[in-house]
């Protein structure tokens, strides 16, 4: 292939994938906002909001489990392009949903395209980024949290607008953003991307699933990723209901969350490859780990800590992705598979773990400290994503162990 088209497929990759996952940012984080006004309107209880996050995951991880298989049809490319268009769709869905459960089919049709994106984004960037694999990832989730560091603030505003004398609203602010998802369509369009330039296995999942680190990374992210979608879903309901925050407050801080997050990632994503990965991920989860134990356990005046804690989250999953390719380049896309399809399932479970925990305890607490009870009960739920954030941290040292014996610590 002669350099300049090489230089432009670079070129047209890079932007499809950075603006992909900016507008996925943006898209993705709306629900922080929207979730309290959608438990208002439907009257729904912590454990149905759980329930809605948990069917997300699940809708989620059948994604990711069928577009490695349906890129041998329609290639990477051709499932990005599928993505858009299965998020835009679920744009009309949401805004249009009669009821509770025609809105969690919705939201579950939702993460089956961004699903798709997720997968289909990640193979392609994995195979394109071999050279300084952790910073251009780490700078990929940078663009994603560029936009979720707009999206409180402008998704609240968009909420509480008015349109020929109507509110907008959570309804037509998900219709308005979500069709925002078929602009990286137009770069994508530009560039021949085909099944030939993701596929590189030269093993089937046999093999791949008899190697330790698959799964010692299949469980890292999984407790990773659980801890940040948990602060993303939860933040903003845990500081209305447990400090009695007001909307725009709790949303400025789960702005603020992004800020750090996205900060991070464009900071020290370029130096995550000399520091070494694995280094970097143990850091990260500790942190994480104690700004969320620290944040609850000291109340009001440790709010800001929750929102610190984007600091060690926000390199949870790029750096994990940088891993696996690191290690796994040969089979990235069936590694790239049977990571994200695993941390679903393990995800499924314990997104209901939040909800189910400030379901059960609200009635006890509030029986014991009257209306206290019910901050109690949030706290509780919120400190299990900081024994998630110190699950990653135990299962980090086992990697480590396992691959500084194998002679591949990277």
């Amino acid at each position: 292939m002669e350099p300049s088209i090489k230089n432009r497929k670079f070129v047209l990759l890079t932007i499809t994938v950075f603006s992909a996952y900016f507008v996925f940012g943006f898209a993705d984080s709306a629900r922080g906002p929207a979730i309290p006004r959608i438990q208002a309107d439907f009257f729904a209880s912590e454990f149905q909001i759980a329930l809605l996050l948990t069917m997300n995951s699940v809708g989620y991880l059948i994604a990711c489990s069928y577009t490695a298989a349906l890129a041998k049809k329609i290639s990477m490319k051709g499932c990005m392009l599928a993505a858009t268009l299965v998020i835009a769709a679920s744009g009309v869905f949401i805004c249009f949903s009669p009821g509770f459960a025609a809105m969690v089919l919705a939201f579950f049709i939702l993460n089956l395209g961004f699903g798709m994106m997720e997968m289909s984004l990640g193979v392609m960037a994995a195979a394109a980024f071999t050279k300084n694999t952790g910073m251009m990832l780490n700078l990929m989730h940078f663009f994603y949290g560029a936009g979720a560091v707009l999206s409180p603030v402008a998704t609240t505003g968009l909420m509480a607008a008015q349109f020929g004398g109507r509110l907008i609203g959570w309804r037509y602010m998900y219709l308005i953003i979500l069709s925002f998802m078929l602009i990286p369509a137009i770069p994508a369009l530009m560039t021949r991307l085909g099944r030939q330039d993701y596929d590189k296995k030269k093993t089937g999942y046999a093999a791949l699933l008899k190697k330790p680190s698959i799964w010692l990374i299949i469980v890292i992210l999984a407790f990773g990723v659980t801890c940040e979608v948990g602060i993303v879903a939860w933040l903003v309901n845990f500081l209305e209901k447990a400090y009695s925050f007001s909307k725009e407050r709790a949303a400025l801080y789960l702005t603020f969350f992004f800020v750090c997050f996205t900060a991070t990632r464009l900071l020290l994503g370029p130096v995550t490859d000399k520091i070494g990965l694995i280094n970097t991920l143990t850091a990260a989860t500790v942190f994480a780990g104690v700004a969320i134990t620290a944040g609850v356990l000291l109340g009001e005046p440790g709010a800001l800590l929750l929102v610190f804690a984007g600091i060690g989250v926000s390199l949870f999953y790029p750096t994990v992705m940088a891993i696996t390719a690191k290690l796994l380049i040969e089979e990235i896309d069936l590694a790239m598979t049977a990571v994200t399809t695993a941390m679903g399932v393990i995800m499924v479970p314990a997104n209901l773990m939040v909800g189910a925990i400030i379901n059960q305890a609200r009635p006890v607490f509030t029986d014991m400290y009257g209306d206290a009870g019910v901050r109690a009960a949030y706290s509780a739920g919120y400190l299990f994503l900081a024994v998630c954030s110190f699950c990653a941290f135990v299962f980090l040292l086992l990697l480590r162990k396992t691959q500084k014996k194998a002679g591949q610590l990277v």
